[in-house]
């Protein structure tokens, strides 16, 4: 009888698919272009594995949608309040998506409301798979249902994992529930999950607007785990090699952030916000909100570095040179400004001594290709203290810490 019932379920999926897809297919190109237009720069806001894994509830979230008002969050630009994995228990007899009750008991359009009452936006976690990361129920089969569903609830949007597979194919598994999202009726942001392991900049734009890089982060600065973990620095180095897939509507997301969690030093943590705005990589919040310590606060909220990461152009910084085990990070900015970054990767102090007259950059991301500040000095300013550092016209000189970073804006 289970196996019959079991059947059955899946047959209504696939019924609902096909019905599903032959409507979008008569859907005009207004529709993809409404898709397109979301997340012309990095999506911020905030999600809750990182911190809480499945320990989500609806308190929880309410709570952290107010933290994030009233710490000052919203105001800086974070917007979107995701909900992660274990919100869902099952499917019922017609297919739908169920709500774990005990720890959502009114269901998930209340949070929704309750977090668009205060003017953020809702998200919501799913899979390609026929089970989520933690065996509870995925979309595969059950789509446009779902995206359906989540419309109805007000969802604005949707991180897509990619266990249990099956051995799908990424990019039609992907495009299905894409298509889902543009027949549903309400503009959702599309966030591919699939760890890069099929190379999603190269087939996600249009498809998504943001796809994971690489495995899951974690709370450490230089570390890789043969379980598939990585650090800070391995996510940086894999979206040095691809930062020309990313820009105004399709980005390279380098995961959440892990800033707060205690994993990392005060240098290390900085470094990590100061990678992901200089890549411009979405600014998803991983941590405690409602219990900030006043380094976190100051690293999240910092003005200079969001502005530099929401940049209008949308470009990623490249890697100028590499000496000594100091990255050199240069980021094209609006109006001919450009950032610059300095990571000392190495787990011991550097002296960092840097002519900013000795050589002309080159890249096709800069204004008219090219930086030569011998001939047009620059002014500077430190990112994290705020202070003006003078003209390009003097040496750089500092010495950085193990695993300190020096972020700096370069004005006309």
């Amino acid at each position: 009888m289970k196996s019959i019932i079991t059947f059955f379920l899946l047959f209504i999926g696939i019924c609902n698919f096909s019905l599903a897809q032959q409507e979008f297919g008569k859907q005009d190109q207004s529709v993809i272009s409404e898709f397109d237009k979301l997340a012309r720069t990095p999506p911020m806001g905030w999600n809750s594995w990182n911190k809480f894994g499945c320990n989500v509830s609806e308190k929880l979230i309410k709570e952290m949608a107010d933290a994030i008002v009233s710490s000052g969050m919203k105001d800086a630009g974070y917007e979107y309040v995701v909900i992660d994995d274990c919100w869902q228990t099952g499917r019922d007899e017609k297919g739908n998506i169920i709500v774990d009750k005990d720890h959502f008991p009114n269901g998930m359009k209340p949070v929704a409301d309750y977090v668009h009452s205060l003017g953020l936006k809702f998200g919501i976690y799913s899979c390609a798979g026929s089970k989520t990361c933690q065996g509870r129920p995925g979309s595969r089969g059950y789509q446009f249902q779902d995206a359906r569903l989540y419309a109805g609830w007000g969802v604005d949007y949707l991180k897509y994992d990619w266990c249990y597979n099956e051995g799908q194919d990424a990019k039609a598994a992907y495009k299905t529930m894409s298509d889902a999202l543009k027949a549903c009726g309400r503009p959702i942001v599309f966030s591919i999950c699939e760890w890069g392991e099929n190379k999603p900049w190269e087939w996600g734009k249009g498809i998504g607007h943001l796809w994971r890089i690489t495995a899951d982060i974690r709370d450490c600065y230089d570390c890789r785990f043969n379980w598939g973990g990585v650090g800070v620095l391995q996510i940086l180095d894999k979206a040095l090699t691809i930062n020309q897939y990313s820009g105004p509507g399709h980005w390279n997301d380098l995961e959440m952030l892990e800033i707060g969690n205690g994993g990392q030093t005060e240098h290390e943590y900085r470094s990590h916000f100061a990678i992901w705005s200089m890549m411009s990589a979405p600014l998803m919040a991983g941590n405690d909100i409602r219990s900030m310590d006043s380094l976190t606060k100051e690293i999240l909220l910092n003005k200079e570095a969001i502005a530099i990461n929401q940049d209008k152009q949308g470009k990623s910084a490249f890697r100028f040179v590499e000496l000594n085990g100091i990255d050199i990070l240069v980021k094209a900015l609006s109006d001919g400004d450009a950032a610059f970054l300095f990571i000392n990767r190495n787990n011991f102090k550097i002296d960092l001594s840097y002519n900013w007259n000795f050589d002309t950059i080159y890249d096709q991301s800069l204004e008219n290709g090219s930086l030569y500040m011998k001939r047009t000095p620059r002014r500077i300013k430190n990112i994290w203290t705020q202070q003006d550092m003078g003209t390009t016209d003097t040496p750089l000189s500092k010495v950085l810490e193990p695993h300190e970073s020096l972020f700096l804006r370069l004005r006309k």
